[in-house]
């Protein structure tokens, strides 16, 4: 049976942000927003795959993984009749609310506006700032969930895959910035930039978890003069508002 809202509820609602659930752990799994019946559709989309299909997305597996254990996805409705100009917020806030989810992109601002301990807010408005625009070509890449954000070892790991990138443009970077919530952590040079796998990379990533089409890099730490110009002692702030991020992790700078 295809799940959907009568229409005496669709056209009152409006605009929503809704969570899926799985229902063999009670795990929210993905958040996103929409209105009429967009919840449902990502089961829909889901069920479009074959068995034999190649399976595009964390999401998609987990839907797959629901219906063969013969269960259905479970739907909450977090919040509803939102204002159009709040709804990113809203979807945003939610999306920081729950990690570990399969949406492939983050809500918006969450880089720059998501959880943040006290320490962190002091070091993403006291610090220095980088306030000239860098004549370098650069990847920015916004990572999380970095234990430890001053052990180098870790930024690059955690910096170097894996991503939905332009492999052509990232080629063509200078050097790879890491990010996190609108601080300068590190810099790197990439050499190589191959397909995210276990076989390139089989400390990190398992056969299991290997999603089609991402990519990650070989390199080593940017050079020290470099290093200081974007990293220093503890970090440096991004004011420049082209070289924040706003949803996708992933940010082009002086590359065409």
């Amino acid at each position: 049976m295809t799940e959907k809202f009568s229409e005496e509820v669709k056209n009152k609602i409006g605009l929503y942000v809704y969570r899926l659930i799985d229902p063999r752990n009670g795990e929210t799994f993905y958040v996103g927003q929409g209105r009429g019946n967009r919840a449902f559709q990502h089961v829909e989309e889901a069920t479009a795959f074959g068995a034999s299909d190649d399976i595009g997305s964390l999401k998609v597996k987990r839907i797959k993984a629901i219906k063969s254990a013969g269960l259905r996805v479970g739907y909450v409705i977090h919040r509803h009749d939102i204002p159009a100009a709040a709804i990113d917020e809203v979807e945003a806030a939610l999306i920081d609310a729950y990690p570990g989810l399969t949406n492939i992109q983050g809500g918006y601002g969450s880089g720059a506006k998501g959880p943040m301990s006290v320490n962190e807010l002091e070091d993403k408005y006291a610090l220095p700032a980088l306030d000239h625009p860098p004549t370098e070509k650069l990847v920015l890449i916004n990572i999380n969930n970095l234990e430890n954000d001053f052990n180098e070892d870790a930024i690059y790991n955690q910096t170097r895959m894996s991503w939905r990138i332009d492999e052509k443009k990232a080629s063509r970077a200078d050097y790879v910035i890491s990010v996190i919530r609108g601080r300068i952590v590190g810099a790197f040079v990439a050499t190589q930039w191959v397909s995210a796998t276990h076989e390139n990379f089989p400390k990190y990533i398992s056969l299991s978890n290997e999603i089609p089409g991402r990519k990650g890099f070989y390199g080593k730490k940017a050079p020290d003069d470099i290093w200081e110009k974007f990293v220093g002692k503890r970090g440096k702030r991004i004011i420049i508002e082209e070289m924040k991020h706003i949803q996708n992790p992933i940010r082009y700078w002086n590359i065409d």
